[in-house]
């Protein structure tokens, strides 16, 4: 057997309107991909207007991408990092406290690489309070980041991360317990 992408039919998959994908579009390239805008503010405003649940104090950075707001709920006082992808084509959910770091993936959807047509596949990220998934790290699709857990630089979670622990490597391994002091 062969991968035959010719065979390949998401038609299944329904993630909103196509004016209201169209519209964010056009708001995702020019207020959240763009870096020449830095208003975390507006892009909060934005974010909501297109069904975002998002709570107080999120910081939002120059250069982000969102594939669909609508799928997106962030806490309170969470930061959203330069150039980190939010391709959401499931429910991702970012607790409070949360920092997610530049160059950040966060990939709910992937492919079945087992069957010739390449079907897709969707899963829910959730990241829990406290966690920090650090710089260019992977959250693959259906993980879970338990409280206070620690992805750290370049590693990739493909299974879920348990409470305060930090993770390293690809794929990630826990290598230590995280301590939070005053």
């Amino acid at each position: 057997m062969t991968t035959d992408l010719s065979s390949y039919n998401n038609d299944w998959y329904n993630p909103g309107s196509p004016v209201k994908r169209l519209c964010w579009y056009f708001v995702n390239v020019f207020f959240f991909k763009n870096t020449l805008n830095p208003s975390s503010s507006l892009k909060v405003l934005l974010l909501k207007l297109f069904g975002a649940k998002v709570g107080r104090g999120v910081m939002i950075k120059p250069g982000v991408n969102i594939k669909y707001p609508w799928m997106l709920k962030i806490g309170d006082h969470s930061w959203v990092g330069e150039n980190v992808w939010i391709d959401n084509l499931a429910e991702v959910s970012i607790g409070s406290n949360v920092c997610i770091s530049q160059g950040a993936l966060l990939l709910s959807g992937n492919h079945d690489y087992k069957k010739t047509s390449f079907d897709l596949i969707t899963k829910p990220i959730v990241i829990e309070n406290g966690v920090w998934i650090g710089a260019k790290a992977v959250v693959c699709p259906g993980v879970r980041c338990h409280s206070h857990s620690v992805l750290s630089v370049q590693s990739v979670a493909t299974r879920d991360l348990e409470e305060y622990q930090v993770y390293r490597g690809n794929p990630a391994q826990p290598v230590r317990k995280r301590m939070i002091s005053e």
